[in-house]
């Protein structure tokens, strides 16, 4: 078994060579130092994560919690560049130096899985908590962390997408946003009488455009992944009816027109308060979870600020507009499949190698919830985050969080269904992930055809699969 695993990390530590390993070991210097010990007498528990700015602060704050709680370990965390972070987990690994833990939300589970990297987590378990955790976790935190009938990531967090829209434009335009579209035929109709051309026919605001075909997919119908026999699905009827959707939606509108306008806008994935729906240029978007803490944050902050204004100036005019929204799940075509759609998550990972499991477990189990739900409900609040299963999102303190923040119930009711896929559990994911969305693009671009693309994604898998066969992979 020795000889296996050092076979098996020398084959890994050649996968970083070349151009990652000199990143790992740029990486590995340019880190900044974890926090300094407050409890060096306890046996440490070095934790990984990708988190950084406000977020850090708040993992930091959960180890501080954990760290609190008990008396034998301490966390200590570390935010490692996330543009690094795969290439200095598998240079720690193959230097049988990695840290006890660490949170991960890139597709890596079944590639780290089949190259004996992860431990799963379930051996971990009685039988009786294993067989809890796969009755009462959320199917999306299952398809995420279980790989080949076995656990090797707990999700603390999955990610969902909903449509977010803008009350006050649909108002405007006629229409009660308190009857939302209950098919995406209705929902089509809205979005043709909330876009906004100037006189000289340019966009100035976008009613809704359906874009990415991982998340409408499963709506018609369709999937990539077939689990009861374990085979890909790439190029079936309903995935071609989903592609061709988007394309005949955003040609409707006119590509070039669509171009122009959002080229013009800001990318907005930072979290300060700049994405282009909150300036009213999209009236509906479709959008993550996440957004619905961020929205807080500015609404809390303009209200601040309007209390300031009031007391220093008292003009109504000086004051800024709080972004009032509503949000709903992605409503599906006649006849196709309600509450629907695509899911990935943070999750957290144990490797091989490391030399505290015990410490990395314990931490585990009090962050996701698998014990003590009721405490685990308040850090999962700290972040806006989904959690792990119905005994967090019933506690008193989630509870409380859904009551102040109205919207966030759409995303909890969604994360119960079993139609949200995952990306397929195969070694190759990452691959996998970025040649659907080019076959996405070619489409939706123009550049191949609905059927040509899917055509052209089953044969790059297809290649692709024979070349990790001929490097000597099962898959």
């Amino acid at each position: 078994m020795e000889t296996d695993r050092l076979a098996t990390l020398k084959k890994i530590a050649s996968i970083v060579a070349g151009v990652l390993v000199i990143a790992g070991i740029v990486a590995i210097f340019a880190l900044p130092r974890p926090q300094q010990r407050h409890y060096p007498k306890r046996i440490q528990v070095r934790f990984w994560h990708m988190w950084t700015a406000e977020w850090a602060r708040k993992v930091s704050d959960i180890c501080d919690e954990f760290n609190k709680s008990q008396d034998k370990y301490e966390v200590i965390p570390l935010s490692v560049p996330s543009g690094a972070a795969d290439s200095k987990f598998l240079l720690a690994v193959a230097g049988g130096d990695p840290p006890d833990v660490m949170a991960q939300w890139n597709p890596v589970i079944p590639y780290w899985a089949d190259s004996k990297l992860l431990q799963p987590l379930d051996q971990m378990m009685t039988p009786k908590q294993w067989k809890e955790f796969q009755d009462t976790a959320y199917p999306a935190a299952k398809k995420i962390g279980i790989y080949k009938g076995r656990l090797y990531g707990v999700t603390t967090g999955t990610n969902v997408w909903a449509v977010f829209y803008l009350p006050k434009h649909v108002r405007a335009a006629g229409l009660d946003p308190n009857k939302f579209p209950g098919t995406l035929e209705g929902l089509m109709e809205w979005g043709k009488k909330l876009n906004k051309f100037d006189k000289n026919g340019n966009l100035v605001r976008i009613g809704f455009l359906p874009s990415w075909l991982m998340e409408f997919a499963p709506i018609f119908g369709g999937r990539f992944y077939d689990p009861k026999t374990g085979e890909l699905t790439l190029y079936t009827r309903e995935n071609l009816r989903a592609l061709e959707f988007l394309v005949d939606e955003r040609n409707k509108i006119g590509y070039a027109k669509v171009v122009r306008f959002e080229s013009g806008l800001r990318n907005a994935s930072s979290g300060q308060g700049d994405w282009p729906f909150m300036g009213g240029f999209y009236s509906m978007t479709i959008d993550g979870v996440w957004r619905v803490e961020e929205l807080r944050k500015y609404n809390a902050g303009v209200r601040r600020d309007n209390a300031e204004l009031r007391r220093n100036h008292g003009d109504p005019r000086n004051l800024k507009s709080e972004v009032e929204y509503g949000t709903a799940p992605v409503p599906p075509p006649t006849g196709g499949t309600k509450n629907a759609g695509y899911a990935d998550g943070n999750f957290l990972i144990i490797p091989r190698g490391a030399k505290h499991v015990e410490g990395a477990w314990e931490f585990i189990k009090f962050w996701s919830g698998i014990e003590n739900p009721r405490r685990a409900a308040e850090f999962y609040t700290w972040g806006g985050w989904l959690p792990l299963n119905t005994a967090v999102a019933n506690a008193p303190a989630y509870k409380e969080y859904i009551r102040k923040n109205p919207q966030f119930k759409t995303f909890l009711d969604l994360v119960s269904s079993k139609d949200l896929l995952t990306c397929p559990p195969v070694p190759y994911q990452a691959f996998l992930i970025d040649q659907i969305n080019r076959a996405d693009d070619f489409a939706t671009r123009g550049s191949l055809t609905p059927r040509q693309a899917l055509e052209t994604l089953e044969k790059d898998i297809v290649n692709e699969r024979a070349r990790r066969k001929e490097l000597g992979y099962n898959d």
